[in-house]
């Protein structure tokens, strides 16, 4: 298999690998759909990147079956899913056969082969600590290949894949309406499906901060609205 991402890795040297807000790294990786550059080839899409563990596995083969069942919310918040496991792209291809014989679903994004483990341990999905496999790592990448979300799950419990579309979902509305997501948006304890307009930056513009026109204020720091 060949690849760049050595090439490209100087956003990330003082941890090891990339954290939010960095640029994803350049790099060609082969998958059950051919080779593929990462991310140029998404160019203007969000990317859900995801490893698992290894193939055959039973939370693993959970994951894959509940990904792909929400394959039209991907589609419609404009975002690809690609998987990775330290697997040969041969194993890949058994498993999701076995997937789609056996449980009636076929898994159409590509998954990575990254038999040598390369990449994995680059993008810090590899935690020493549970073994040589990966661990369940997410990133979200949106349309400007700048990594917006970083998710660990161990081995052992698999992804809440509700809350990867709710996040997503959340990134896209901040983005576009220059606001914050509470906590649980869209149904937060307290302002239910409001946003939060970002705090004023001095007490000029703090002063005339109050309810009304569409807007609620908790006080000058904490107002939100309806989108």
């Amino acid at each position: 298999m060949t690849h760049h991402a050595e090439d490209h890795f100087g956003c990330c040297e003082g941890s090891g690998f990339p954290l939010i807000g960095d640029k994803f790294p350049m790099m060609k990786v082969k998958t059950t759909h051919g080779m593929i550059n990462l991310p140029g080839d998404y160019k203007g899409k969000w990317i859900v990147l995801f490893s698992h563990p290894a193939d055959f596995t039973p939370v693993c083969t959970t994951e894959f079956v509940a990904f792909e069942k929400r394959r039209e919310e991907f589609d419609k918040l404009n975002c690809e899913l690609i998987g990775l496991s330290i697997d040969q792209v041969f194993s890949h291809m058994k498993w999701t056969e076995w997937i789609r014989e056996n449980i009636k679903v076929e898994i159409k994004f590509p998954i990575i082969a990254d038999d040598q483990g390369r990449i994995a341990e680059m993008l810090g999905m590899i935690h020493p600590g549970k073994g040589s496999n990966t661990v369940r790592a997410v990133f979200i990448i949106d349309p400007e290949a700048t990594i917006r979300l970083i998710l660990f799950y161990p081995q052992e419990v698999g992804r809440n894949m509700d809350e990867i579309v709710r996040v997503l979902k959340a990134l896209q509305v901040v983005d576009e309406k220059k606001v914050a997501a509470p906590a649980n948006w869209p149904n937060n304890e307290l302002i239910g499906d409001h946003v939060i307009i970002p705090p004023p930056g001095d007490e000029k513009t703090a002063a005339t901060r109050k309810t009304g026109g569409g807007i609620v204020c908790e006080d000058w720091w904490f107002c939100h609205k309806k989108i």
